[in-house]
């Protein structure tokens, strides 16, 4: 008998609980969020602490003076937003305000081309039972959001250096060819791969990136010294700069297909062996987020 009260209490859900939790959780810290409910610390952190049990995870670890959730926090958190949604709708009687969908939080390194981040996407984009949730940023802050359960994936053309602390996967999702890009009256002026790259101005991704490490050694074994109009980071400029005509440009083509398209930019060459690889870095984790299956795949060269 005994067995069968503890059974039917376990089952019992309390949303007081739940609703407690969120507070905490969005303020990452346990007075604050006891300031706002008008609870003192100690009676909230019970309650924490009684849904933690009922649970059978922690939702919290501590990091200083900051809470910050765990995987399980994190799911916990999208539930009750859902829960707690759901009920709003019910009382108001209004249409869903789509919050109850299943959510993917992605991350994306700033200067990434949009035309892959899009391309990526695809498969959800349009579903209205899907909610995504892009975030931009440098490649150590978009970590340090996967690493906090703030992001399910992060997209990056340069692979993370393993650090032993993290258990980082990395998926490489594309690997698309570069070219010798730019305006119809740059290109057209003609001549073999190695005038080009050495007479006619040209836009660079930075020093120290993957790709211009690539582009420098093929510059090496060609013997030529590139006429560098521009150094650039973010591919979206690079982008703007190509179609200015400040020069010729060595990027993935899909980082212009638009242009190509349209006719605005053409395609001069494709650099021999020369690829840029894009990446999908998630973490190690017991509760996965089902809607990263049908966009953790090798993708073929556009």
């Amino acid at each position: 008998m005994r067995d069968i009260v503890r059974y039917y209490r376990t089952m019992h859900f309390n949303y007081n609980h739940l609703r407690y939790f969120q507070a905490v959780a969005r303020e990452g810290h346990l007075g604050r969020a006891a300031q706002k409910l008008n609870l003192t610390q100690s009676a909230l952190s019970v309650q924490v602490k009684s849904l933690e049990e009922r649970l059978g995870h922690k939702l919290f670890e501590r990091a200083g003076r900051r809470l910050h959730l765990t995987e399980a926090g994190r799911i916990a958190l999208d539930h009750a937003e859902v829960i707690f949604a759901t009920g709003e709708d019910l009382v108001s009687t209004l249409r869903e305000s789509g919050r109850d969908r299943a959510i993917l939080r992605v991350g994306a390194q700033a200067t990434l081309s949009r035309n892959f981040q899009l391309s990526f996407l695809q498969p959800l984009l349009g579903r209205q039972d899907v909610e995504i949730v892009l975030r931009s940023g440098s490649p150590a802050d978009l970590l340090r959001g996967l690493s906090t359960h703030l992001l399910d994936v992060v997209l990056t053309n340069q692979p993370p250096v393993a650090d032993g602390k993290r258990n980082l996967i990395t998926h490489k999702i594309s690997e698309q060819p570069v070219s010798i890009v730019g305006n119809r009256d740059l290109v057209g002026v003609g001549g073999s791969l190695a005038d080009l790259l050495s007479r006619l101005p040209l836009v660079l991704p930075i020093v120290g990136s993957a790709l211009r490490d690539d582009l420098d050694a093929l510059f090496d074994r060609l013997g030529i010294v590139p006429n560098v109009a521009a150094e650039v980071e973010d591919m979206a400029m690079m982008r703007l700069l190509v179609r200015e005509s400040v020069g010729l440009a060595c990027l993935p083509p899909i980082v212009i297909r638009d242009e190509l398209a349209q006719g605005l930019l053409v395609e001069a060459a494709v650099l021999p062996s020369l690829y840029e690889r894009f990446y999908a870095v998630t973490l190690e984790r017991r509760f996965k987020n089902p809607l990263l299956s049908s966009l953790i795949v090798v993708q073929p060269a556009q």
